[in-house]
């Protein structure tokens, strides 16, 4: 009885042994599967399937390996390239509206729509992943400038002391504008309805804050130009809601700053809205 248990456990070890080594061995075996008249070789790993027919040549199907995205990306130097405008609350009746833009009214600031430009130059912007891919945080720094274009040649801004007029010697200007830069840094949540894709779809939305570095008044009469560095009495700091949809290869953002664009004075909301270039 002690022979035939010890006969039984040195069988079962060595069909097991061989088995062991049956599989291993066929790990890097192809598989073939045949459907009809067909046989698909599935090349180990993934990269490729060779299908044969009996009436015709061999055709080989290249199969993509998707990877997994990464959980934190950079997408360098982004361009945005739009239109900037403010939203007009100011009371031109009020004592400290009119000390600091002495004879004007809710048409004398008025800017040219699509001639006041937007353009935001983007060093980097990270996206971090936060939950699957599909709930990201996205944050970066750059410049925003905006071109502010006086639908009135004659607003003339003054320094030292700083006030707003309208000075009937511009009135023949061929260029009359405000120039006002920051150096800014965005943060928002991102929400990206198609994960794993380059060019998907999604949304963002966050605020950004944004240092006032430059800012000038600009006028062009014929071949003369000048330029009046200042700033103004414009506020030193800016902070806005930012957002950005993603439509697949097209890219749209816009902005809408917290407060007036101005320390006293007047009551001027600035916002952006354009068209954003960059990978994702």
């Amino acid at each position: 009885m002690k022979r035939i248990f010890t006969l039984t456990i040195i069988v079962c070890s060595a069909v097991s042994g061989l088995a062991q080594v049956d599989t291993s061995g066929r790990q890097n075996e192809p598989d073939t599967i045949k459907v009809g008249g067909m046989i698909i070789i599935r090349k180990p790993g993934g990269g490729r399937e060779i299908v044969r027919n009996k009436r015709e040549k061999d055709s080989t199907i290249h199969r993509r390996n998707y990877s997994k995205p990464a959980n934190v990306s950079t997408n360098w130097w982004i361009l945005d390239l739009g239109f900037s405008n403010y939203n007009d609350n100011t009371d031109y009746a009020a004592a400290a509206t009119q000390a600091f833009a002495p004879g004007t009214n809710d048409e004398s600031l008025k800017l040219k729509t699509f001639k006041s430009r937007n353009v935001n130059i983007w060093f980097f912007m990270q996206k971090l992943n936060v939950i699957a891919h599909v709930v990201n945080l996205k944050y970066g720094l750059g410049l925003e400038l905006n071109n502010y274009f006086f639908d009135d040649e004659r607003v003339h801004l003054t320094k030292n002391p700083t006030f707003i007029s309208l000075d009937p010697d511009y009135a023949s200007l061929d260029k009359n504008k405000l120039a006002a830069d920051y150096l800014t840094a965005p943060i928002m949540v991102n929400i990206n309805f198609t994960p794993g894709r380059g060019r998907g779809f999604g949304i963002s939305g966050g605020i950004s804050a944004g240092y006032l570095y430059s800012s000038r008044q600009k006028i062009k009469d014929g071949r003369h130009k000048h330029k009046t560095h200042d700033d103004f009495d414009l506020e030193k700091w800016k902070i806005s809601y930012v957002g950005e949809l993603i439509l697949g290869p097209v890219k749209l953002y816009g902005s809408y700053a917290t407060k007036s664009m101005w320390e006293k004075g007047l009551d001027q909301t600035p916002y952006t809205v354009g068209i954003r270039f960059a990978n994702w």
